[in-house]
Formats: C-alpha cells, structure tokens, sequence
C-alpha cells in the first residue's frame, strides 16, 4: 500500500493544519524555530507558548492533563520542564533550585 501525502492524507487538514496518526493537531509554521521538517509545530506548543509570551525553553514540553491530544484548551495544559541537575550533591540541587526559581518565579 503506498503511502498517501498531502491532500491524499486522511489526516491532511487544508493545508495549513493537520492531524498526525498519534493525534496531535499541526500548525503550519515555517518561521517557527521548533518546525519540523515539513514545517508544521504541534498546536500546543503554539498554545502553550502564546499564553507565555515567548517560545519554550529546550528543556520544556507541553502535557496534556486528559491525556487527549487534540484537546489542546489552554486549561488542558501544563507546562513541564525536564532539567535537572546531573549530580545529587546539595551544592549542586541549590544552585540546580535558584537556576530555575530565576526562570520561573515571578
């Protein structure tokens, strides 16, 4: 069976959104620095970054609570970050702690 692109897609929106097989919805977005190849952003990135004003940092995802991946409401959404420091020495959870109390506390 070959494969269908584009158009030919079930999942292929108008051109500019689409759904991928897994369920999360795509944005068209070629100016966009997190883009894939084909130049498309999950739609809660987009969501999630709006509401903050800026693009996620490297270490950040996006959840969804329901675990629905198209049901990208902003009150579906959490935003995780997955940094962490390498060692588990004190030293290094404190330093590793006013990192992130400085890009996050407000």
């Amino acid at each position: 069976m070959a494969i269908k692109f584009g158009p030919l897609n079930p999942n292929w929106g108008d051109g500019t959104r689409m759904t991928k097989k897994d369920g999360y919805r795509l944005i068209l977005n070629k100016a966009h620095p997190r883009q894939t190849k084909s130049g498309y952003i999950p739609e809660h990135i987009l969501i999630m970054e709006q509401h903050l004003g800026r693009f996620l940092f490297p270490a950040e995802t996006v959840h969804h609570k329901n675990g629905v991946k198209d049901d990208n409401r902003l009150d579906n959404l959490e935003l995780w970050a997955s940094s962490h420091p390498a060692g588990q020495r004190v030293e290094d959870i404190v330093a590793w702690a006013k990192e992130i109390l400085t890009i996050y506390e407000k």
